[in-house]
């Protein structure tokens, strides 16, 4: 393989595709870039078994063929390089000859044969989204991706598409982030992805505009984002009841200001930790919340007026969970209904239905 190209291009594509590739493996050549040169382009795949990026950008191709070439070094040395231009040589025993400029590297590649094959996804057909909806979507929902490997469904985001419908769905015990978009397509699909997999789709969207294909098989599924491609694996098992789990009704309504609610919460956190996880007591009554937090390091108390109809309720909640939900609102006002103490709350835009957010509430001690 021998090959002359752009050495911005070509850094931009080891920086995206190795994110994909495997930190430790058995297999050394899943720890490398695949690189594989024919007509005018080169291809690049990271993969690590459970997720795959590939991109192909323009080249000259002098002589085809492909390498595995170790992703930590050669995305080193490339984004290390003087010149415009890199040319990349692979000889029969794999030693591959990087010259840019002056400079001149000669590092041992791995047979391409070594390399996994990545999953083929064969969809019956593709759904369409723009990129700046997908990427709101996912990172609205993101933050409630449970880290844990207790259930492995609520480690990925589940997606439904119904009646021209698509919803994204979080969960991981202590709450809940759905986001709802109009979406073009009349068929019924349910799945669910890995967090770490979405993560990367946002990563490479960015704030583009451009459509996002996407393209669902029984096992994995394919986001086709301009040049990119990312392959993951589905995660398998039945999602809960997420529709269960939200108040049909409730009792108290308020309307808050989210930037001075997320301000007053900072302002409590700071008597809060990992370690120290006492809940933020919130009472709410003739217009007003009031919110006070006792620990081994101080107390802490802050108030602000609201718009309240319904009942006044005292209730408790864990602040790191609050705040999520409260940053990835995106909107100046949210609206807040409770059902008592022990229900979720549940925070909504103050217009419409595009997101809804669950915080599970925390019993309170008696401060008599």
């Amino acid at each position: 393989m021998k090959i002359v190209c752009n050495c911005q291009s070509l850094t931009e594509a080891i920086t995206n595709v190795q994110r994909a590739v495997s930190t430790k493996s058995n297999n050394p050549a899943l720890e490398g870039i695949l690189f594989k040169a024919n007509a005018n382009s080169l291809t690049l795949c990271g993969y690590d078994l459970e997720l795959g990026i590939t991109t192909t950008l323009p080249a000259e191709v002098l002589s085809e063929g492909s390498v595995v070439l170790s992703a930590k070094l050669i995305s080193d040395i490339v984004r290390r390089l003087p010149a415009e231009t890199v040319s990349i040589d692979t000889n029969e025993k794999l030693m591959t000859t990087i010259i840019s400029g002056a400079v001149d590297f000669k590092i041992i590649g791995m047979s391409a044969d070594e390399y996994p094959d990545i999953p083929s996804v064969k969809g019956d057909s593709s759904i369409i989204v723009k990129g700046e909806i997908l990427s709101s979507m996912i990172s609205q929902t993101l933050f409630a991706i449970a880290d844990s490997d207790i259930k492995p469904v609520q480690k990925g985001s589940l997606f439904e598409i119904e009646n021209n419908i698509i919803k994204i769905i979080s969960v991981d015990g202590y709450r809940l982030a759905m986001r709802t978009e109009n979406l073009i397509c009349g068929e019924k699909k349910s799945f669910i992805i890995p967090g770490k997999s979405l993560a990367e789709v946002v990563k490479l969207i960015k704030d583009n505009e451009k459509d996002v294909e996407i393209v669902v098989g029984d096992k994995h599924i394919i986001f086709k984002i301009d040049n990119y491609s990312v392959i993951s694996r589905l995660i398998e098992g039945e999602f809960m009841n997420y529709s269960a789990a939200i108040p049909s009704s409730h009792k108290t309504e308020i309307k808050v200001n989210t930037r001075k609610f997320i301000s007053s919460l900072d302002r409590m956190s700071l008597l809060l930790s990992e370690r120290i996880k006492t809940p933020v007591r919130c009472n709410i009554e003739n217009g007003v919340v009031k919110l006070s937090c006792s620990t081994v390091l101080g107390q802490a108390y802050d108030e602000f007026d609201i718009e309240m109809s319904g009942d006044s309720v005292e209730i408790g909640f864990n602040v790191r969970y609050m705040l999520d939900a409260l940053r990835n609102t995106d909107t100046d006002e949210v609206k807040i209904c409770l059902s008592g103490p022990t229900s979720p709350m549940v925070i909504l835009p103050s217009d419409g239905d595009s997101f809804l957010f669950l915080v599970l509430p925390v019993r309170l001690k008696n401060e008599n």
